[in-house]
């Protein structure tokens, strides 16, 4: 049974797969509440298919493999979204692997093109790159000719973010990262910083910038306030912002979807950017892949099946 008839520029997915995302689990703990009109359960990427179009849909048909970035409401059977946020699934990817892509892949694109305005030949610093949204721009930073500094849990984490492109992977347990990058760089810095952390970083992450460096925070796994070395900012020039994709309009969220369908899906192709999936549960196991990321178990996306 739908959960309701899509409406003007709706359409309803019949899902295969949902992603699993941190916001999930804050979502569950009363720190993240959906946007109004969202559904009150968590899930904010599905693949599936096409079950029905609403009036004025074109891009879209019944029956066609899609996947989709939503607002809320993901883990579930069947869920109604815009079409703006639905994209055919990307080829050469099994269906319900493609469920790992939608959320970070555009959390990836608008973050490091768009807002960060990466550039071929730039180093790039990825917090968290053995993380859904990590191994997606990991892997995407290199393929638009970046060189990729990755930090992870572990050195074998870290190693496995080399064997997603990365040109260093540290372990952030042990390893100074504003000395690994700039080692691997030749003291030259990062670019840009994609970070997960939040507060506990901060200071670091404006150390290990270069000079015009941008820093972008889109998760604040350790803290929401830090102290900000204006005098050191203002030195290199550099910029601090902060992002989340969730609160975005439909406007905004229509135009990631649609460059993420341009420029990120030939990528997935042609093997550049792969999804990377540490495990596939069935739905009614949502809390066990909530555990998965919380201890920092996976390795890439946990993927739920209905």
């Amino acid at each position: 049974m739908n959960l309701r008839e899509p409406g003007a520029g709706e359409v309803t997915i019949d899902v295969v797969a949902s992603g699993v995302n941190r916001a999930d689990l804050l979502q569950r703990a009363g720190q993240y509440p959906p946007p109004p009109g969202a559904p009150d359960w968590p899930g904010l990427e599905v693949s599936g298919v096409v079950l029905a179009v609403g009036p004025g849909v074109s891009s879209r048909r019944v029956g066609e493999p899609v996947v989709a970035l939503l607002e809320g409401g993901g883990y579930a059977e069947q869920v109604v979204v815009r079409e703006t946020q639905v994209l055919p699934a990307p080829d050469g990817v099994d269906l319900v692997d493609a469920a790992a892509l939608p959320e970070a892949a555009c959390t990836a694109w608008s973050n490091l093109v768009d807002t960060a305005g990466l550039r071929a030949g730039e180093w790039v610093l990825v917090h968290g790159g053995s993380g859904g949204v990590g191994t997606i721009a990991v892997q995407l930073a290199a393929a638009l000719g970046a060189h990729v500094v990755a930090t992870a849990g572990g050195a074998e984490r870290a190693a496995r973010c080399v064997e997603l492109g990365a040109v260093a992977g540290l372990d952030h347990r042990h390893d100074d990262f504003v000395a690994g990058v700039r080692s691997a760089s030749a003291g030259h810095g990062a670019d840009v910083v994609l970070d997960v952390v939040g507060a506990k970083y901060l200071p670091d992450n404006v150390r290990v910038l270069a000079p015009g460096g941008r820093l972008v925070v889109i998760g604040l796994q350790k803290g929401r306030r830090g102290e900000l070395d204006l005098g050191a900012l203002m030195a290199k020039r550099a910029l601090v912002t902060g992002t989340t994709l969730r609160s975005r309009t439909p406007e905004e969220k229509a135009a990631i979807v649609a460059a993420v369908g341009e420029k990120v899906w030939p990528l997935v192709a042609d093997g550049s950017v792969r999804p990377v999936v540490h495990a596939r549960l069935p739905l009614a196991e949502a809390e066990a892949a909530h555990d998965m990321l919380s201890t920092g178990e996976a390795f890439g996306k946990v993927l739920l099946l209905p």
